[in-house]
């Protein structure tokens, strides 16, 4: 297991390492990173920490797996921080919950290792896109799917998908005005299904994600499946290493972190 920098572990002596999995609804939040100097933008991190503090008494810093963007939601999202409290993990959780907004559970809380780092001990990571394939819309899903009422050719969609397994270079696929160092990313898996009420998934794990990594990845098939793209496209794509060349970004409401490996 990757652990953190010393200077995190020399920091974290006699102190707890508690590791949450976070399960929330990101409609109403500005992302996960807490954004300082900004008190008006709501975002899930500090949510999080001011219950943390209600509930031990003191300001925990709280590390995620990952910075998801604003409107995304997350089923397992994984964090942790460190406190002097006695207070059992599994006390902890009901507290920590007893004073958080409805949309954010945290679903598990655990001692960690105390090199145990959510971000820097992470190996993969799965993000799923949700498609709501028909005409009616779903008051039941609307927040966390995208509806496209138009026939998509599912076959092309993983055809094409293949083509992005293993180590590339995603820079097609980064956020357009973002500057990346590194923009090489390995794709593990990726699977696309369709259930039988016109639900289409698309997840996707990989070692790390470029910013828009998935929704743009996702709008691109969702191109090449509508005929907007032809056949063969996405090898054309992400050799161009151009995101002038790839699809749409698809809206945050449809993605969600499913899964983070360690």
């Amino acid at each position: 297991m990757t652990v953190a920098p010393a200077s995190y572990t020399k920091f974290i002596t006699f102190m707890k390492n508690i590791k949450l999995i976070i399960e929330y609804d990101g409609t109403n939040y500005n992302g996960w990173q807490r954004q300082d100097g900004k008190p008006k933008l709501r975002t899930l991190q500090a949510e999080i920490e001011k219950a943390i503090k209600k509930i031990t008494g003191a300001h925990s810093n709280l590390h995620a797996s990952g910075r998801t963007d604003s409107g995304v939601h997350a089923k397992a999202q994984i964090a942790n921080f460190h406190t002097k409290s006695n207070i059992d993990p599994y006390r902890l959780k009901h507290s920590i919950n007893s004073a958080l907004p409805k949309d954010i559970s945290i679903t598990d809380a655990q001692y960690a290792d105390d090199d145990f780092h959510s971000r820097f001990c992470a190996k993969s990571k799965i993000y799923r896109y949700t498609i709501l394939n028909r005409s009616p819309r779903s008051p039941f899903l609307d927040k966390f799917s995208l509806r496209i009422p138009y026939r998509l050719n599912l076959a092309l969609m993983k055809k094409e998908a293949k083509v992005l397994l293993g180590k590339h270079d995603f820079k097609s696929f980064k956020a357009s005005g973002i500057i990346e160092k590194n923009t090489t990313r390995t794709i593990r898996a990726i699977k696309i299904n369709k259930d039988k009420n016109s639900i289409i998934t698309i997840d996707i794990e990989a070692d790390g994600f470029l910013h828009h990594m998935v929704r743009n990845i996702a709008g691109t098939l969702l191109e090449i499946a509508r005929g907007k793209l032809p056949e063969g496209s996405m090898e054309k794509i992400l050799g161009a290493k151009d995101r002038k060349a790839a699809g749409l970004t698809l809206p945050a409401k449809g993605l969600c972190l499913m899964e983070v490996k360690y």
